[in-house]
């Protein structure tokens, strides 16, 4: 039914915009006025029109649509017991069954009650889908008459229509300010059940959580197993964490740089137009291709060369992912780094060079100066990045949380405990699975400081060089 909807909805629109347009435009020839004296050219009021058809269409389906799925929902339920719809496991289990009835995909003996409810299910479905399309159609014939109503040629189409932009921009910077939000306090719930939950067992405390030493967030779940020792420090993740990603920019961070300035100050135009997009194809390489060629390349490769140097490196090693990892960010270092600087005026350049200064001169003291505040966001936003990667840790620095800065061993990530500790069924009443979510609001934090830290150096420097 929702194909049939949004089909119709889009020739409804189609048809609005060519009758909005068409009849203004008739405006002119019928009275003899030049569409100069309009205030607002035809195309603007088929704009309008199609908008005043469009939007209430959308509003119905997206209000009524969610409201029919749970009026369904619970005339389907009412053909169970009155326990069922109470309890959540019951409720999702009876729903599900519903579905596969009506789908016919259900396997084994269907109960009485079960084929009543599906029964229902799929004629009420069918009624109200109907209801809806007639209602979102009635509601969008009706914006488009209002609108073909009041065209005239002092009707003010242009002015209406941006309006209604702006609301759609204001509307759509919203949806993101309010998902931010929805997503900080959904972890911050979570991290505080996990510090401050009476109830819950095992939870450590803030103190022990961000100064511990050690994190093995495992328990005994049987008597058989013995008593394993369960500890959530943090340190350890941060270490880890921090060790990669500092590898990781030390091999991104010259090479980026030094090939934007190439590619911007001394590449010919036909080498650029070349070299810029095979460099910007490793951002788009999957990161579970290069985790594969950390793990099965560059960690043999390092443990190679630490057995002929007498040194003991791990077979997965911290080293092997940053550089792995490193390789994966230079895209974002290289291609920002070379838009900033193109973005430097010329009359900068042109001025050093007739006080007499060479190339060189020139890129080390004017140009990276002045680029200094996006060369900064650029690397902010590799190490964002680098914080934020999994796959390649896991498959190239192991699950291990080791306390240290040898880049020879192993070690994991914040991210790589995340992705462990929410792998497959979890219940989200103990401390194992509550303690992803406090790493994920340390993450968020940690990552909210290093953006707060790049503000403010471009703050500094934009005022100097504006």
């Amino acid at each position: 039914m929702s194909g049939i909807y949004f089909s119709v909805l889009a020739l409804i629109v189609v048809a609005s915009y060519f009758l909005g347009r068409t009849r203004a435009a008739a405006l002119t020839g019928s009275t003899g006025t030049a569409i100069v004296s309009m205030h607002s050219l035809p195309a603007y009021h088929g704009l309008l029109a199609a908008s005043a058809a469009f939007v209430p269409m959308l509003l119905i389906y997206l209000i009524a649509s969610p409201l029919l799925q749970r009026w369904l929902e619970a005339g389907a339920l009412s053909y169970f017991p009155a326990d069922v719809a109470g309890d959540t496991l019951k409720r999702s289990t009876a729903l599900r069954d519903i579905f596969n009835v009506v789908d016919g995909q259900h396997s084994g003996a269907v109960s009485e009650a079960l084929k009543s409810a599906a029964d229902y299910y799929t004629s009420a479905r069918s009624t109200g889908g109907w209801l809806v399309f007639a209602a979102g159609v009635a509601a969008g014939l009706a914006g488009l008459a209002i609108v073909l109503g009041r065209i005239s040629l002092t009707f003010r189409a242009r002015n209406n229509f941006e309006r209604l932009v702006l609301v759609v921009l204001m509307l759509c910077a919203a949806v993101a300010i309010l998902t931010t939000i929805g997503i900080v306090f959904s972890v911050a719930f979570e991290t505080y059940r996990f510090f401050f939950d009476p109830g819950l067992k095992g939870k450590p405390t803030v103190d022990q959580f961000l100064f511990g030493t050690e994190w093995n967030p495992q328990a005994a779940l049987r008597a058989d197993q013995g008593d394993i020792k369960t500890a959530f420090g943090f340190v350890p993740l941060l270490t880890g964490t921090l060790l990669i990603t500092f590898i990781a920019i030390c091999v991104a961070g010259p090479l980026g740089l030094y090939s934007a300035i190439y590619l911007s100050e001394y590449a010919g135009p036909r080498f650029r137009a070349v070299a810029k997009p095979l460099l910007e194809i490793l951002a788009g390489v999957p990161t579970v291709v290069l985790g594969f060629f950390a793990a099965l390349t560059v960690a043999p490769l390092i443990r190679g060369w630490g057995e002929v140097l007498g040194l003991n490196v791990a077979s997965e090693s911290a080293l092997a992912a940053g550089l792995v990892m490193g390789m994966m960010i230079i895209p974002f270092v290289s291609s920002l780094t070379d838009d900033v600087i193109n973005a430097v005026p010329q009359s900068l350049r042109d001025g050093a060079y007739a006080l007499g200064a060479t190339k060189s001169e020139t890129i080390k003291q004017v140009i990276l100066p002045a680029a200094l505040p996006g060369i900064v966001s650029a690397f902010m936003l590799a190490i964002s990045r680098a914080i934020g990667e999994t796959m390649i840790v896991v498959m190239a620095a192991g699950l291990a949380a080791n306390l240290t800065l040898n880049p020879l061993d192993a070690v994991t990530t914040i991210t790589v405990q995340i992705k462990t500790i929410l792998v497959g069924d979890q219940e989200f009443d103990s401390a194992k699975t509550l303690a992803a979510f406090a790493l994920g609001f340390v993450l968020f934090f940690v990552t909210l400081v290093l953006n707060v830290i790049a503000l403010r150096v471009v703050q500094k420097y934009r005022e100097q060089y504006d």
